[in-house]
């Protein structure tokens, strides 16, 4: 098959993705980026009314069908209080641990389509004022937003359009470096979402046919555990997610081999479809890695859960560090990005 894995585009595509805001239910920017990507290349998509993405590429077996997904919602966060010093108090939406976002510069995205920048500080921060500083816990009540802005006063806050319910988002930071790493926040699941688009690319511009019509979900809700659960054709069978390898003790995976995994807090994947997934591995020559994440839950299982009768399987890149500052190499991306293209040209797996 003609198509080839160029790891400096693959990576470049996720650097695009990362640098676009999208926590969880504030993804109408990113889904319109991929949108116009797609328009591009001319292939067709909806959108779902929850405001996710179908791209369908239609496949030589149109009654057995497949879908794939990665998701383009993050970590984030949303004003939950304005306080009587101009700082503002956040529920946090998603995974996210508070130690992770100490000093972390954000954006709080108005209603009105104003933008405004600020810092996530711990309100003892001033170690010359607070002798608690180091020892005083990180959580809600004592982390708030720094706002970049004239403000010291609720009412200041108010009249720059800023309000409870903004969504506020964290800044990834994202570096390529020249030895092939790529760190950022919201790696997961960019990372991914990186993988299909760069796949969808290469088939449209290569005129390949799919031996399956293949449904391409760019889900927006998955950090809130639902994204994948809806829009799944009645003719579908296997539903494969794209989402990140957790890297830490115990675990078997690392930044340069693609994750299979048997098993996550929702119970096994299905076994024929981990298998087959191993086989496709083993015969190209892709390095990969099984694994079980005790903590983790993907599209494809939620799917599962709200009822749909598919089988069902999760791949990924190994990245350190998840829901934190996280980090991968060109190496694991690219062997995601070979196992998913040889599993979509190959036959079912049962």
């Amino acid at each position: 098959m003609p198509v080839t894995f160029n790891g400096n585009e693959l990576l470049q595509l996720i650097h695009e993705l990362v640098s676009i805001p999208s926590p969880t239910g504030y993804t109408d920017r990113i889904i319109d980026h991929i949108g116009a990507k797609l328009d591009e290349l001319g292939i067709a998509y909806e959108k779902s009314r929850k405001r996710g993405l179908i791209a369908t590429l239609p496949g030589k077996n149109d009654a057995a069908q497949r879908l794939v997904s990665a998701h383009v919602d993050t970590l984030g966060a949303m004003v939950k209080e304005i306080k009587g010093s101009g700082r503002l108090r956040l529920a946090l939406i998603g995974g996210s641990q508070w130690a992770h976002l100490e000093g972390e510069y954000c954006q709080v995205f108005t209603s009105s389509g104003s933008t405004y920048t600020g810092t996530i500080l711990m309100h003892q921060t001033a170690v010359h004022v607070y002798r608690d500083s180091a020892k005083a816990e990180r959580n809600q009540d004592n982390m708030e937003v720094r706002l970049d802005a004239k403000v010291s006063s609720p009412e200041d806050v108010r009249r720059l359009g800023i309000q409870v319910g903004d969504f506020v988002a964290f800044d990834p930071r994202p570096e390529i470096l020249p030895n092939g790493y790529i760190k950022s926040r919201h790696l997961d699941d960019k990372a991914g979402a990186g993988v299909l688009l760069y796949l969808l690319q290469e088939i449209q511009e290569n005129g390949l046919q799919l031996p399956y019509t293949t449904h391409f979900l760019f889900s927006n809700y998955e950090e809130a555990g639902h994204g994948g659960s809806s829009n799944v054709p009645a003719e579908v069978v296997e539903y494969l997610a794209v989402d990140m390898g957790a890297i830490g003790d115990g675990q078997s995976g690392d930044e340069f081999s693609v994750s299979i995994c048997a098993m996550d807090s929702s119970g096994p994947y299905d076994y024929q479809l981990r298998r087959h997934l191993e086989k496709i591995a083993q015969e190209k020559e892709i390095a990969y890695k099984l694994d079980v994440f005790p903590y983790y839950a993907s599209d494809a299982s939620a799917a599962l859960r709200a009822g749909h009768d598919v089988v069902h399987g999760l791949i990924g890149p190994g990245i350190d560090a998840s829901h934190a500052f996280e980090r991968t190499h060109v190496d694991g991306v690219i062997n995601t990005a070979k196992l998913a293209y040889h599993y979509l040209f190959s036959p079912m797996s049962n």
